[in-house]
Order: C-alpha cells, then structure tokens, then sequence
C-alpha cells in the first residue's frame, strides 16, 4: 500500500482569502431573506442578553439599597420575560442556519459531485480516490460548520461586544476606558493564534485526506491484501497515517487548549481593574454598587464573544482551507469535454480510421507513436502485443476517454473530437477485464446502459449472453440484489452481466478489453458463444491474450512501443512469423497441449 503524498495538499501558510469567502457566500445568496431573518433574531438575543446585567444593577440601586423590596417581583417578571425572548430567538435562529446551511451544502455537495462526473480519465490518475471522496465528505462538512454555526456566532458576538462598549461608555466613561486596557493583550494574543491555527488546520485537513485515501485503497484491495497476508504491514501503514492525523488534531487542539485559558486570564485581570478602581469609587459614592456590579458583569461577557470569535477563527480557517481544496477541483475544467460547436454522431455503420494518432500521458513520454488502424462496418478488430504496447490506451482514444496529442479519429468520416461526448458514447458497447457491478439488482445492472428498456428486453439480452441460466438460479432471480461490486456474483457471472449490458444498450461499435481474462474454461466458452451474437452486425475491437478471441479476428493489429509493428490475419501473422508468431509459440505452443493447439490453428 501506497503512502500518499499529494501536490494539492500545499500546507503553506496562507491568510484567508476573501476570494473563496465570496464563492461561499455565494451559496447563501437564495437564502439571504432566510439569512436576514436569522440575523434579526440574532439581535433580539443580543439584546436580550444585553438587558440581563442592566436589570440586576437596576435592582440592586433602585429596590435593594433603596429598600423598596415590592419592586423586585416585577423587575424579577421582566427579567424572566428577557430570557424568554432570548431562548424563543435561540431556536428560530438555529432553526434557521442549520436550514440555510444544509440546503448551502446541499447545493455544494451537488456541484462538486457533478463536476468530478464530468472528468476525464487524466482527473482520477492523479488523485486516489479517497482524496476525492474526502472532498465531498469532510471538506464539505468544514464547510457546513461555518455556515451552519460561524456566521451567526460572528453577528451575535459583534452585536454583543458593541452593545457592551456602549453601554460601558455611557454608564461610567472611565470605567470603560480602565476595563479597555486589556485589549491590546487579547489583540496580541489573537494574531499569535491566528497565525498558529492557520498552518495547524492545513495540516489537518491534510491528514483526513491522507486517511479517506488509505481507507480507500484497503477496503478496494482487501482480498489482495489477505491473499499475501499483508494485514499485518497495512495496520501498520495505516497507523503511521492514524497517528500523524492524531497528531495534527492534538496540535491544533493544543492551540486552543493555550488560548483560551490566556484570554480567561486577560478577562480576570480586566475585573480585577474593574473591582481595583470601582470599590473605592462605590466607597467614595462617585459609583453606585448597582453600576459596578454592572460593570462586573459585563466585563465577564465581553470576552466570551472574544472567546467566541476566536472559536469562528478556527471554523473559517478550517472552512477555507477545505474551500481552496474544493474550488479546486471545481476550477478543473475537464481535459476532454465537448468543443465549441461540437455536433451530434448521428447513428453510425461503424467504419472506424486512426490517422498518424500519437498519444502522451505525460509531455514529453509518447506512448503511441503515428498509429493507422482502419475497420470496415461489422469488422472484428484484435489489438495484441507485449504488455504496455499501448492497447489498452488505443481503446480509451477511441471512446475519448482521453484525447490524442496528434492526429485524428474518425467514425464513418466524423473527427470524433468534434462530435459530442454524450452522442458518441452512446453508441459504444465497452466490456473490460474487471467490470464494475453496482449496488443494487441484476436487473439495475443490465438496465444501466438502456433506462427505458422494458424487462423482457432485458431477459432477452440475458439470454441471448448465455447470463439467464444462473440468473434464474438466484434467490430472487432478477431482482436480486447484488451488494458493492457485484460481490455476490462469480467473477464470471459478472462478466455475463456485464456482456448482457452491452448487448441491451445495442451499440454500433463494440470495445472489448480482456473480458474474457478472469473466466474460466466454461464460462468462457458461454461467452464465445454470445459473442458470436454480440458482435454480428457490429463493429468489434478486442484486447485478449487467449487464442480463442483471437483467431477468429477479420485483422490483427500487432503492437510493440507504442506502434504498429504487423497486421494481418491469425494465419497470415503466424505463416509470417515475427512479433504476432513469437507471443502465439510463448504463450500457446509452450504450454501443455501445445503443440495440439498449434495443428489445430495452423
């Protein structure tokens, strides 16, 4: 198992960029009434909370000291009334966000997922899949906690620190400027946090990656892993990768474990001043007590929303640092993607020409070097030769899963690079070695290509693939469920779906890539035997190493390096002899039984 390190996981230390805020925001925008709403309960609470402090100094000076004690009951209703007001604003206005920020997400969510279904192969080769899912998943829970918690708590707490300034400065103005000296040191203390916490949740977010990628990779190769008896190694992997999560998220807990205490410490020295200059004053009855015990209380609150902000601080570091991630991959415009003016296929016969086509995963590394390839309607087309000759790759230019550095396709005349991805495909049957089985019926399964066809329809492909007998078989038949990959099917019952696939979506051109690798012998010959049906009155290009796909090719394409070294049939490539000859001796006439097949094909 791979130890991931990945190029978009800059852990630089950057300040937040108002740029991505904007984007954010830009998600809250059909909510902004909703939003306004939120805000104006914000206020309530705020004033509400404000008025709590001023009621008890208000009773102290007015009915306690004064010994009025009738005036407490009312004062003691109007207090509660405060509260009241408080909780029911509380409730609407986390009602409120965790709506806006769900449907936010939402929306998110939804556009990330349909922007990465829109990439091409080159997309997912440079990123596991665990990083990708850790963008829809964790990312874009940091994201929600901003949404959902951060904004209201960034108004509430500005609402309450401006309210307690103000009333401060009109109840005693040098009482206030004297519980005001402590700022600088919360101002100080912040900006060493803030540059902290930044590269600490870059980190983080990191290392989440890092996990959901590990995750990843285990969960998809777990029988591989059994099969050598690697469990043992890859716990240990994993807990080297645990750990330096563990280890990134005790950092940053460790930030705010120093922080807040430092800012409890700076609010007791704010009421020690407070307590210092205002008990003389009460003694000399320059101050009331009712004013001081005012003071007392509002010093203790006004760094609570400094605490507060600090904890927002965290939640948007982490939201932005998930937000460069994610408007990352959303600013990745898809290397293959349908060109300006691009027009519809219209239905095919399946002619099918590669001109001079080279072909470089990375600039400067061809893998494909000037391949002419021509099929007429109906052909099969074998494509054989030394692993990494570029077979596989010829295929995944023809489907334009990829795009060609040089030279042309076509399709009965059509540069397919300028005809629609969704027209093209549409046309194209694609069987591969290891097929992928979704979750969910047999049924699903063979309907995924073709929504709108009927169930005999799809009885009628199974059968036809020689896939209805065992399909019977099962406990429910056709609508039995299947689970994650297939993992109730054989290896080649899943191939046999996978072929009754492709024969309902009744493509024009059929892309076979080593679909019969992992079959066994009579599962292999049900499978010649549907493909003798499969592909009449098709187009074929077939990738195999097994002689019985192959001998029955109209042309075989001979590739070594990237190019095209022979072509011919079966017979002409072996009375020929050269490259085709050698890998048929080495990987046929070698073996047990060999010589048999060798008089038997020439």
């Amino acid at each position: 198992m791979a130890h991931f390190h990945f190029a978009d996981d800059d852990l630089e230390l950057k300040p937040v960029r108002p740029d991505l805020l904007r984007r954010l925001l830009g998600y809250l925008r059909p909510y902004r009434w909703h939003v306004a709403a939120a805000c104006a309960m914000t206020v309530l609470v705020s004033a509400s909370q404000l008025a709590g402090p001023y009621l008890f100094g208000l009773g102290i000076d007015r009915y306690v000291l004064a010994g009025r004690a009738a005036g407490l009951g009312p004062l003691a209703l109007v207090y509660l009334g405060t509260f009241a007001v408080s909780w029911l604003g509380n409730y609407y206005q986390t009602y409120l966000m965790a709506m806006i920020g769900q449907k936010a997400v939402y929306r998110l969510r939804q556009d990330l997922f349909e922007h990465i279904q829109k990439q091409d192969f080159r997309f997912f080769d440079g990123r596991p899949a665990g990083v990708i899912m850790s963008r829809l998943t964790s990312d874009i829970g940091a994201i929600e906690e901003l949404i959902v918690l951060g904004i209201v708590h960034v108004v509430a707490d500005l609402l309450l620190l401006g309210g307690i300034v103000g009333l401060m400065l009109a109840l005693d103005v040098r009482l206030a400027l004297i519980s005001f000296t402590t700022l600088p040191l919360v101002a100080v203390l912040a900006t060493g946090f803030r540059n902290r916490v930044l590269g600490a949740y870059r980190q983080v977010r990191a290392k989440i990656a890092m996990i959901n990628a590990n995750l990843q990779e285990s969960i998809s190769g777990v029988r591989v892993t059994q099969s050598f008896g690697r469990e043992e190694i890859n716990e240990g992997k994993f807990d080297r990768t645990n750990q330096e999560n563990l280890r990134a998220n005790l950092y940053a807990a460790s930030l705010f474990s120093v922080f807040i205490p430092l800012v409890e410490a700076v609010g007791a020295l704010g009421m020690a001043l407070v307590v210092w200059y205002g008990g003389p004053a009460v003694i000399r009855g320059t101050l009331t007590l009712g004013v001081l015990t005012i003071f007392l209380n509002y010093v203790t609150r006004f760094y609570q929303p400094m605490r507060d902000l600090s904890a927002v601080y965290n939640q948007l570091q982490a939201a932005t640092a998930a937000a460069e991630k994610i408007f990352e991959i959303l600013d990745t415009e898809p290397g293959v993607r349908d060109r300006p003016g691009a027009v519809e296929l219209p239905p095919i016969r399946g002619e099918v020409s590669f001109e001079q086509v080279g072909f470089a995963y990375r600039e400067g590394q061809p893998v494909l070097h000037g391949i002419d390839l021509h099929a007429s309607p109906g052909e099969r087309i074998a494509l054989v030769g030394p692993t990494g000759a570029g077979k596989t790759t010829v295929l995944a230019l023809l489907a334009r899963f990829y795009e060609p550095t040089e030279g042309v396709i076509r399709i009965d005349g059509h540069d397919i690079a300028h005809v629609t991805l969704r027209s093209l495909r549409r046309q194209l049957g694609i069987v591969l070695q290891d097929n992928f089985i979704f979750a969910g019926t047999v049924r699903e399964n063979i309907r995924y290509g073709r929504l709108d066809a009927t169930d005999a329809q799809v009885e009628e492909a199974a059968r036809a693939v020689n896939a209805h007998q065992f399909i019977e078989k099962l406990p429910d038949g056709y609508d039995t469920e299947v689970h994650e990959r297939g993992s109730r099917l054989s290896v080649g019952q899943r191939q046999l779906v996978a072929f009754a696939r492709a024969l309902l979506a009744d493509p024009a051109i059929l892309i076979l890539d080593e679909a019969t690798a992992n079959v066994d012998a009579y599962t292999e010959l049900l499978i010649q035997e549907a493909l003798e049906r499969l592909l009449k009155g098709r187009t074929a290009f077939v990738v195999a190493h097994r002689l019985s796909t192959i001998r029955g090719a109209d042309r075989i394409y001979v590739l070594d390096q990237g190019r095209v070294v022979d072509q011919g049939t079966h017979r002409e490539l072996l009375k020929r002899g050269g490259l085709y000859a050698e890998l048929y001796e080495l990987q046929f006439v070698g073996g047990a039984g060999g010589k048999m097949l060798e008089a038997a094909e020439v």
